[in-house]
């Protein structure tokens, strides 16, 4: 407990770094003006990069099973649109329950809810809510696993990562990872109808990666952190006790995804690329914990994203190959 911060006191240093990574940005919002913008701020408060990324890993466990399982057109548009609509839902309601968050960071005070694009915020409540019911009834559509799935995703993002945690525990995104882990599941269970490791393990590879991601974006941010007063581990831990952390993770998240190897009886492009990118990775971790930067740190945010894409692809195109 002794690299524990009192809240409110901050890791200072570096402080500098920022401006010199991203620039100055203005941003001049106003009521939305047309049918146009207004669809456009919609689509924005669902956050759809991440939704791009879950589904990805979705497709990439439904390809894999369909190796053994042929799929038919209707089951991948349907579940296209299942884990599409649900991961967009649980996004806009948590936009929706962040909003006062949102309004005090600079990173995030743009978004549609607090710039007043989405006005009264309630609408986006009711958008989110749209496509979280939508989902599940395609999923409940495909079978009970597939339902199963979406719906612990969702209880996880939005009740025990949104309402019960972000804002009280310094492990909030450790609790909120499992939703990221649970698309890989339901695009497996879509496809076979039951649960297997393969799938748990890209989950569990998927929840590794997790606190990388976001513990290194919140360290490059821990200023607005600070000023929105939500308890992110960089925010009320020692800089160099969270770069341990993370670091340890990474360790895991790569030992996980060779094990998935092994299991999944996968070839060697899923080897050699989970390989060499996993050791680029951990190195770039390590050198991080020896030389703390939030330069660094918010490249590595940066690439969290394509690596974790390139793992999946590598898996699709190990199938193909063989």
């Amino acid at each position: 407990m002794s690299e524990r911060l009192p809240f409110g006191q901050w890791p200072e240093p570096f402080l500098e770094e920022r401006k010199s990574v991203e620039g100055t940005q203005s941003y001049s919002p106003g009521p939305v003006a047309s049918l146009w913008s207004m669809a456009k701020a919609y689509v924005e408060v669902t956050k759809l990069r991440l939704v791009f990324l879950l589904v990805f890993t979705s497709v990439g466990t439904m390809v894999v099973a369909a190796a053994e399982h042929p799929l038919s057109v209707g089951l991948i548009v349907k579940a296209l649109l299942a884990i599409a609509a649900g991961t967009a839902g649980a996004n806009t309601i948590t936009c929706y329950i962040d909003r006062d968050i949102d309004a005090a960071m600079e990173r995030t005070r743009h978004r549609p809810i607090p710039s007043g694009r989405i006005s009264p915020p309630e609408r986006a409540l009711y958008w989110g809510l749209f496509l979280s019911l939508f989902s599940l009834g395609l999923a409940w559509s495909i079978n009970f696993l597939s339902f199963l799935a979406i719906l612990l995703g969702l209880l996880d993002n939005i009740l025990v990562y949104s309402l019960l945690t972000k804002r009280h525990s310094p492990l909030n995104i450790i609790w909120g990872s499992f939703s990221g882990g649970l698309p890989a599941l339901f695009g497996w269970t879509a496809v076979t109808g039951r649960v297997d490791w393969v799938p748990i393990l890209v989950g569990a590879v998927v929840v590794l990666w997790t606190p990388t991601h976001i513990w290194n974006l919140a360290i490059y941010y821990s200023d607005d952190y600070r000023k929105a007063r939500v308890p992110m581990l960089p925010a009320v831990y020692r800089l160099r006790a969270t770069l341990h952390c993370i670091a340890a993770t990474v360790v895991l998240m790569v030992a996980f995804s060779l094990i998935l190897h092994v299991v999944g009886g996968f070839g060697p492009v899923y080897f050699w690329t989970v390989l060499i990118s996993g050791l680029l990775v951990v190195a770039a971790n390590l050198y991080l914990v020896w030389r703390p930067s939030r330069k660094l740190a918010w490249r590595l945010f940066k690439l969290s994203s394509p690596y974790l894409c390139l793992l999946i692809l590598a898996m699709m195109v190990d199938v193909w190959v063989r």
